[in-house]
């Protein structure tokens, strides 16, 4: 019998969502024992080739979050008062955050009942000669129906970016997420299929200018348009060769600035442990899908439940386990208390997010994406689905959702016994 995890479940949900290992030490180690900078180095460089080759996109940028990703992603839409911005409602509220901080309005798409993500038929409805962008997630490592949504942006002029926080290992008709749209965002918080040890993040461009301006914004210049000045109108003083910083300084001017710039370098010792993690991504990616494999077949046994499933043509990257009961919220009340009472860590994501305060006060509220609204207060379930799961753990979680499942759709059944 294993210990209790965190929280005293002996089945819990990601804390981790990798393994690190002794390759991660080691890279650790040499990074440490170098003379090497711990910032700003090679192995940010090498972090940042990797990721390009692997997701197949012109240009791959580390920051230091995936939530400052997506702040910079929308800095590039360049937004003004009155354009539309098209969002996801099925996503963690870092997604849409950064367009509070715009003069915009947000049109929520409401989600397609079996994949949630965004129904292309609901977002072609709501696009007007106002949008300027389509902000999207691929659920849980379910890679959206990128094909069809590009398809529509492309024919009118509107950006497209990509939260693959979730789907890094995913797979979409042969090609990988951060290359299938205009900008793509990842995610390296401990809990996500790779991790920088805990934080970090990176944004991968379609566009040349985009990347110049990104790589202003993180090392803490402004996003500005600047010019050379001619020879000889230096605003300073001579400049001496070891001046390092002074010449674009004193040998530019500014045209027009659009935002302060920040600090959003990685450090070395992150993109150490990130660049062995990818090394590792299939493994965990395997893992993932082993697990999720089982708990497929324990579901699938019950009628009224559905599978979360990417199509035949794509590949699941299971960030998230996700199914759906039906029978209504009672029926889902029954079986968490029943996996809770055996020890089994359950926790939903994610609530609507027009139904949250911050855009209620936009003027959102319930109606506005029926499917979204159902699917979350009746019949969503998210399971543990992690690395970090022994075999042990995974048994007895196929057999805890197995008996859970059948005393949810049988309310004379016996309550579950007390948490183990």
């Amino acid at each position: 019998m294993n210990a209790a995890g965190p929280g005293g479940y002996r089945v819990p949900f990601a804390r981790r969502g990798s393994v690190v290992g002794e390759a991660d030490l080691a890279a650790l180690a040499e990074l440490v024992h170098s003379d090497g900078p711990l910032t700003s180095g090679v192995w940010r460089d090498r972090f940042e080739e990797r990721f390009r080759e692997l997701t197949g996109a012109r240009h791959a940028l580390s920051v230091t979050s995936g939530t400052v990703a997506l702040e910079m992603a929308v800095r590039m839409l360049d937004l003004a008062p009155g354009d539309e911005v098209i969002a996801t409602p099925q996503t963690f509220q870092a997604t849409v955050q950064p367009l509070l901080d715009h003069d915009v309005r947000v049109r929520f798409c409401d989600i397609d009942p079996d994949t949630l993500n965004i129904d292309p038929v609901v977002l072609e409805s709501l696009i007007t000669d106002r949008t300027r962008a389509i902000l999207l997630v691929h659920y849980g490592g379910l890679v959206a129906d990128m094909d069809r949504i590009m398809a529509l942006a492309r024919r009118r002029g509107i950006i497209v970016v990509e939260d693959s926080a979730h789907a890094l290992g995913a797979r979409y008709r042969g090609r990988r997420p951060g290359a299938l749209a205009d900008i793509g965002c990842f995610s390296f918080h401990s809990t996500k299929n790779i991790t920088t040890l805990g934080e970090g993040g990176m944004i991968t461009l379609a566009r040349d200018e985009w990347a110049e301006r990104i790589l202003r914004i993180r090392d803490n210049e402004a996003d500005g348009v600047y010019a050379a000045l001619p020879a000889g109108q230096a605003d300073g003083p001579a400049l001496l060769p070891w001046m390092k910083f002074a010449d674009g300084v004193y040998r530019h001017r500014a045209v027009g600035i659009r935002a302060a710039g920040t600090n959003a370098t990685m450090s070395e010792a992150a993109a150490a442990v990130g660049l062995v993690q990818l090394a590792s991504l299939e493994r965990f990616v395997a893992r993932r899908r082993e697990i999720a494999g089982r708990l497929d077949a324990a579901v699938s046994t019950v009628p009224g439940t559905r599978l979360h499933r990417a199509a035949p043509d794509s590949r699941h990257a299971y960030h998230l386990y996700t199914f759906f009961l039906t029978g209504g919220r009672q029926v889902r009340e029954r079986f968490v208390r029943v996996l809770d009472a055996l020890g089994v860590e359950v926790q939903l994501r994610y609530f609507p997010l027009h139904l949250s305060p911050e855009w209620r006060l936009r003027g959102h509220g319930p109606g506005m994406c029926p499917q979204a609204e159902r699917i979350w207060f009746e019949e969503h379930m998210n399971l543990p689905c992690h690395p970090g799961l022994s075999d042990a753990q995974v048994d007895h979680m196929v057999t805890a959702v197995t008996r859970a499942l059948h005393e949810a759709y049988d309310p004379a059944a016996p309550v579950g016994a007390a948490r183990i």
